[in-house]
């Protein structure tokens, strides 16, 4: 049977962050898409972690990402692959997460879709913003002021796993595009240099929400990646 595999999305996106992924890659294989529930990224992790099937693939988007690393970190021989997309694994500048404080209270003042587009930038989303940004505003709503709070939290609180890096003996994807300014290129080198077996994959032309903004090479990305070798300990 081929490794299951599971998709965590990023901050205020749930399931349909994954929706041309879910639609493909579940033609061969099993795939689930789970939602963090927790404080910060250690609550989400341990939360997760019994709930994951063994030897399952890690897909992760920004906080997701994070939360797949923390995974990883608690169980280093309990995942076949894992694929960061859009991840900055090192603990949050203290100035990025004091403007955090701001998008939060406007979150608590009734305006959370401004917050939410305030965290992705729409100059970084290509040609398809409109439809993007409509996409965010009901992925917030649906997940709540709560959830979106917990998140932005657990972000400004997320732990460096730079050690979780270099300890993970399993094939990695870095996926990310040559457009973001919320992790540039030079990040996603850097955890990939970081990695002893990973491959990095810029994608031209898009920036953070890859899932969204370039669906097809994110899905064909992962295609090809889930087709070549496991390494065998």
């Amino acid at each position: 049977m081929k490794e299951p595999v599971v998709l965590i999305p990023g901050l205020a996106c749930d399931a349909r962050l994954f929706r041309h992924q879910l639609l493909h890659l579940s033609l061969h294989r099993p795939v689930m898409v789970v939602q963090p529930q927790g404080a910060t990224v250690e609550e989400m992790s341990a939360a997760l972690l019994p709930q994951l099937p063994p030897r399952s693939v890690l897909v992760g988007v920004g906080l997701g990402g994070d939360v797949a690393l923390d995974l990883l970190r608690r169980s280093l021989d309990g995942f076949s692959r894992i694929v960061l997309i859009s991840t900055d694994p090192l603990s949050e500048a203290p100035a990025i997460a004091a403007a955090r404080e701001a998008r939060m209270v406007a979150a608590r003042s009734g305006r959370l879709f401004q917050a939410v587009a305030e965290e992705y930038p729409t100059a970084d989303m290509g040609p398809n913003r409109a439809r993007i940004e409509a996409l965010l505003r009901d992925m917030a709503e649906h997940l709540g002021e709560g959830v979106y709070l917990r998140q932005q939290k657990a972000m400004q609180r997320r732990p460096d796993q730079q050690k979780t890096l270099r300890r993970a003996m399993i094939p990695a994807l870095i996926l990310g595009g040559r457009l973001d300014t919320l992790v540039p290129p030079r990040r996603h080198e850097f955890v990939a240099e970081l990695m002893p077996f990973a491959t990095l994959h810029m994608i031209e032309g898009v920036g953070h929400l890859l899932p969204l903004e370039a669906p097809e090479a994110v899905t064909t990305a992962l295609e090809e990646f889930l087709r070549g070798p496991m390494l065998l300990r």
